[in-house]
């Protein structure tokens, strides 16, 4: 199935019928609120209400999770039809129609945090021969980082479609001055794994939180690992030759017993 960012730009594949599936969809909602919910814990915004800057807003889907915790945002997109229906919906953040690769134009410092679900990706791509995805995503990057206040994060769900697409993204945040790193939530699953790229933006004693699913689970013990001497290998050992036809001595109490030792 084809990545969306490669059937159309932004603006284009999200007109007004898309839109309305988006934000309809009772699936679509689902897992968008929660990935917000997951973006939003690996914020960390202290207790109080907080200004957070939601970029890639869409229909407000995010918006609504971070309005049901008591914080103020401002959402940014690409796409004049699902701006259109966050309005119908009237959702409680303020809307501005921008595309990201072209920076942000808001004063430094204006925001506590900031957050973006399934949109980053879409800068990886180009919709027209002027477009050089490195340099939209390392003007976006730094203009990013000059809106933040120092100490704040910024997380991104994202769907990067290869290692090299992964590298690009995280060279480009850390050459503008952001700390921090990719983390992947479910690394061993299929469907639920995710992506995140958790930012520091400047000072503070920040470490990047743990992956949810990321424990070592411990295999299963085998035959081929159980003791040769053991006396489970040596019966399921027997049982096989019985199988096969071969004549075996009966099994007994002293069945895999270690003998002492002859002098």
């Amino acid at each position: 199935m084809s990545r969306p960012e490669h059937i159309a730009p932004p603006d284009i594949f999200y007109n007004h019928e898309e839109a309305i599936r988006y934000a309809s969809g009772s699936r679509i909602i689902e897992i968008q609120t929660k990935m917000s919910e997951r973006a939003l814990e690996l914020l960390e915004l202290p207790e109080r209400p907080c200004v957070v800057l939601d970029l890639g807003c869409g229909s407000g889907l995010s918006g609504e999770v971070l309005s049901d915790r008591g914080h103020v945002w401002v959402g940014t997109d690409i796409s004049t039809a699902m701006l259109g229906v966050a309005l119908e919906r009237e959702v409680d953040g303020d809307l501005f129609l921008a595309d990201m690769g072209q920076g942000m134009c808001f004063r430094p410092g204006s925001f506590d945090a900031a957050i973006s679900i399934s949109a980053l990706q879409w800068l990886c791509t180009a919709s027209t021969s002027a477009q050089v995805p490195y340099k939209r995503l390392a003007c976006f990057f730094q203009s990013l980082y000059n809106c933040l206040r120092r100490g704040a994060r910024a997380v991104f769900q994202f769907y990067p479609e290869d290692a090299r697409q992964l590298e690009m993204i995280s060279s480009a945040a850390m050459r503008s001055g952001f700390g921090g790193g990719v983390l992947v939530d479910f690394p061993n699953s299929t469907k639920a794994k995710k992506y995140f790229l958790v930012l520091f933006a400047g000072v503070g004693n920040h470490t990047m939180p743990r992956a949810l699913g990321a424990e070592h689970v411990k295999p299963k013990k085998s035959l081929k690992q159980v003791s040769v001497k053991g006396k489970a290998w040596v019966l399921h050992k027997k049982e096989r030759m019985r199988e096969q036809g071969k004549t075996v001595a009966r099994d007994s109490k002293y069945t895999a017993r270690r003998r002492k030792p002859r002098f």
